[in-house]
């Protein structure tokens, strides 16, 4: 028995812990989907595979600020290289995001929760048509053909920064490259001449070094040193590069050959220059022109001493003091001696080359003719066309119409303008910009009110066929409305447009007025021949003026044929009972003021009212009614004319009916009452 309870103890102990087990194992499973389900709830979608260890309930704080407002992003909370790129205002990201939301700004270009594969840059446009400006790097020259990849790869990913992307796979990265060229391309000079390859080359052209300035160097060029290509001095050795460090100079021995084979052990400046090796004679060769009044620049260098000195003289002294002393005759045929400076050739040109000339903006207004505003752009050779000796530099310039062409075509040639294109233009801005206000247009012949004072200038000034702009009409012969607008009457009111008020055709403001087409306050139908009187003045046009096919307005309508009499109009209510010869004139009994017949007299008609009649009502004795048409109408022929017809066996005296003195009449006739 004892063994027995223990068992049975033992066995509920299991129980119970199973039990236990299953229970904590079902609050888990549960705990697990309500997880997962709540997760869903919240989340927008999966996490692409660069985010997917923040997968999870937890990781969403990393990426989300907590907030009741505006969703808040904390991207730069993880890309440390993002955010002191953009401390620095360094790369892209500080040129496209907003200072005061830039962290909001990441999801204009990355998106999330797109799944893993979703590509996590949006490109727009594609990174072909990327505007490389925005990065503080525009790519000119070469650089501007280059593929991306050639640039943005691991391998040009500079140490320093390589540890801070925050990429698995660094190839994805744009960031970290330097700016240095050698960071990209190798140093064909080996360091001897420093990183800044940009202070002798360019991106257009790397074999061409013209930006060194040599006069910066240890060896000055100078005289024919000038001419001679790089490659003759800086021969290029092992690998095809050049050596640019380290030259000797001391002496011309250490580049030109000694043709003297050391007879002579003066050094050869003693004899010779830069400006030429071979002279005329000995004592040319050791003559330093530069410590003469006239030292040798320019052109001037080239040229040979006989030039000058002809037949060898060199004893006789040159004039010099002018170009003309040597220059004849003048290629310019004495356009300029009328100058304050003698018309002195160096005012415009130097001794680099005559085809080279100084005369800039600031030399030309102090001519006749200053440069102002859009003048100061053009070339010379614009207004002065090259025709070698032949140019004409002083041109005309009276008038504008002296160099341009009129391309009002004479619209403006009279009085008050005469052409002169400064009335209405300026030199300061662009031509078709004008000075032409409203103040002035309204002392035109064609003053602007209404809608026209809100009507673009070239609205109305535009050419004739709409294409050619410089056909544009600003004089008109006619200046009615229909120069402008269509005559939506087709010439129907042509005489009362073609009346006068102001000196000048009424036209269309006969009518209508130039603040709302639709005003017709001007119009008065009394001076047509229908005159509106009564009910008719409170009919809309279009009551009587009828659009033809079912349209809603009075541009197709013809008003001259809109009906004159009633009966044009008015449909006949009394079943044709009053026609003559097939028309009911309905004038005759009415007029406009109310369709109650107040012109008709009952005292034409064989039934004369008078006495107690007079006050009895049309119905009381108009009762037939016939059905004309589908219509009950009331007909008033034939109606009784007798008195027993409508009071017939009533005993009353004649007097109640009539009035004692026809009574009396009626029974002195008949001899009988009735």
């Amino acid at each position: 028995m004892r063994y027995l309870k223990q068992s049975v103890e033992a066995k509920a102990d299991v129980i119970a812990v199973v039990a236990r087990m299953t229970w904590f194992f079902c609050l888990c499973v549960l705990s697990i989907l309500w997880s997962s389900a709540a997760l869903a709830q919240i989340s927008p979608g999966q996490l692409s595979r660069f985010h997917k260890d923040l997968d999870g309930p937890a990781g969403c704080t990393k990426c989300h600020a907590v907030s009741a407002g505006a969703p808040t992003y904390r991207c730069v909370d993880c890309h440390q290289e993002i955010a002191s790129r953009l401390q620095q205002k360094r790369g892209l990201h500080p040129v496209i995001m907003d200072a005061n939301q830039r962290y909001q700004a990441c999801i204009t270009c990355h998106s999330e929760h797109n799944g893993p594969n979703f590509a996590i840059v949006r490109w727009n446009p594609s990174p072909g048509k990327f505007d490389h400006t925005k990065t503080g790097w525009p790519l000119d020259g070469k650089h501007a053909g280059a593929a991306c990849n050639h640039c943005h790869n691991p391998e040009k990913i500079t140490a320093s920064e390589r540890s801070t992307i925050k990429l698995n796979d660094i190839s994805l990265s744009y960031l970290g490259l330097s700016r240095t060229c050698t960071s990209c391309h190798e140093d064909k000079h080996k360091g001897e001449l420093g990183s800044n390859c940009v202070q002798c080359h360019n991106t257009t052209d790397w074999k061409n070094a013209r930006t060194f300035d040599h006069s910066k160097a240890k060896f000055v060029l100078t005289g024919a040193h000038i001419r001679v290509t790089c490659e003759k001095c800086h021969t290029p050795v092992a690998g095809g590069v050049a050596k640019f460090v380290g030259l000797r100079f001391e002496q011309c021995s250490s580049c030109h050959n000694d043709v003297h084979r050391g007879a002579f052990q003066q050094r050869c400046e003693s004899c010779h220059n830069t400006v030429a090796w071979k002279q005329t004679s000995v004592v040319a060769a050791k003559f330093d022109h530069s410590k003469t009044d006239y030292p040798l620049l320019g052109k001037h260098m080239d040229l040979g001493c006989s030039s000058c000195h002809h037949a060898g003289d060199f004893k006789t002294k040159i004039a010099h003091q002018f170009c003309a002393d040597c220059h004849k005759p003048d290629p310019h045929n004495g356009q300029f001696v009328k100058r304050a400076d003698g018309g002195k050739c160096e005012s415009c040109h130097t001794v680099d080359g005559f085809k080279k000339q100084i005369f800039a903006v600031k030399d030309h207004n102090l001519t006749g003719f200053p440069l102002r505003g859009k003048h100061a752009d053009v070339l010379c050779e614009k207004c002065h066309i090259p025709a070698g000796k032949a140019t004409i530099f002083k041109v005309k310039f009276d008038a504008c119409m002296d160099c341009h062409k009129d391309v009002h075509r004479a619209q403006f040639a009279k009085a008050p303008y005469l052409n002169r294109c400064e009335q209405c233009h300026t030199e300061n801005s662009d031509f078709h910009a004008t000075t032409f206000t409203l103040a002035r247009h309204q002392k035109s012949t064609f003053t602007l009110t209404g809608a026209h004072l809100a009507t673009a200038c070239l609205d109305c000034h535009k050419a004739p066929d709409n294409t050619n702009t410089s056909q544009r009409l600003y004089h008109f012969d006619n200046l009615s409305c229909v120069t402008c607008h269509e005559d939506q009457h087709h010439g129907e009111f042509k005489v009362q447009m073609a009346s006068f008020s102001n000196g000048r055709p009424t036209g269309c403001e006969a009518c209508h007025s130039t603040k709302k087409w639709n005003d017709l306050r001007k119009f008065d139908h009394a001076h047509t021949s229908f005159e509106l009187t009564g009910a008719h003045r409170a009919v809309q046009c279009d009551g009587c003026h009828k659009p033809p096919n079912l349209e809603v307005n009075l541009k197709n309508v013809n008003f001259k044929e809109a009906p004159k009499v009633c009966e044009e109009c008015h449909e006949d209510p009394h079943g044709k009972q009053f026609a003559r010869a097939a028309v009911t004139h309905c004038a005759d009994c009415h007029n406009t003021v109310k369709w109650r017949p107040a012109l008709f007299d009952h005292e034409k008609t064989a039934f004369s009212l008078r006495g107690a009649h007079q006050e009895v009502r049309c119905k009381a004795c108009h009762t037939a009614v016939r059905t004309v048409g589908g219509k009950d109408v009331l007909f008033y022929k034939p109606t009784p004319t007798k008195c027993a017809d409508c009071h017939a066996g009533k005993d009353v005296k004649v007097g109640m009916w009539h009035g004692d003195h026809l009574g009396t009449q009626i029974a002195g006739h008949s001899g009988t009452r009735t």
